[in-house]
């Protein structure tokens, strides 16, 4: 078991974690890291998420020739060289992870329960916030993970048919589970700093904040 950390140190350290060791997590683990994800905010608390735990070596095999199939979307061009470095990173980590997924001791899929409209951003309100729960849970437990949408975009009809979810759940992320193999560690993360994306008042207008202390 990890040392226990705070909210922000987990918030300001929690990364996508892709290089994950093959040995098999204790179930109590995955269901501190479920238990997480059901006390997230949803809309009316009306809890329509549900979460299937995947550890059957030929369902994962099945999955991971499927992830790997899918294409990645393009990334838009580099702007610097740190930014074409953190790519390349990013996209190796990336091919690591669809060339291992069936060795990956647990996968979660996380869904979402609809009435059978059109779907829009606002249903992701009630599944996003328990999956970000279930992320900072497993950096928290000192387990890795990453958030993954490739199944929803690539194969959801056909992992739907697999699992028997029904019409009425759409799929919303692939949580991969397990203990980050050697040398990879979370955090510090890299992001651009608020200043660069808030706006006050108005879009395009800086937003000054003031101190308010006396």
């Amino acid at each position: 078991m990890a040392k226990e950390i705070g909210l922000f140190e987990a918030m300001y350290t929690q990364r996508a974690l892709r290089y994950i060791k093959p040995d098999p997590i204790p179930d109590e683990l995955v269901r501190k890291v479920l238990d997480a994800g059901i006390r997230a905010p949803n809309g009316g608390n009306t809890q329509r998420w549900s979460f299937l735990v995947i550890k059957d070596p030929e369902t994962k095999k099945w999955i991971a020739e499927r992830y790997a199939m899918t294409p990645v979307p393009e990334h838009p061009p580099a702007v610097d060289r740190r930014m074409a470095r953190t790519m390349a990173r990013n996209d190796a980590a990336a091919l690591h992870l669809s060339q291992h997924l069936h060795e990956v001791p647990v996968l979660i899929l996380a869904c979402v329960q609809h009435d059978g409209s059109p779907g829009d951003i606002s249903r992701g309100a009630s599944i996003y916030p328990a999956v970000q729960n279930m992320l900072l849970a497993a950096r928290g437990l000192g387990l890795a993970s990453v958030l993954t949408t490739r199944p929803r975009r690539g194969f959801e009809k056909e992992i739907k048919e697999l699992l028997g979810i029904p019409d009425n759940v759409d799929t919303a992320a692939l949580l991969p589970l397990g203990y980050p193999a050697e040398g990879v560690q979370y955090g510090p993360t890299r992001r651009r700093p608020v200043e660069e994306v808030t706006y006050g008042e108005k879009w395009g207008q800086a937003w000054a904040p003031t101190d308010t202390d006396s």
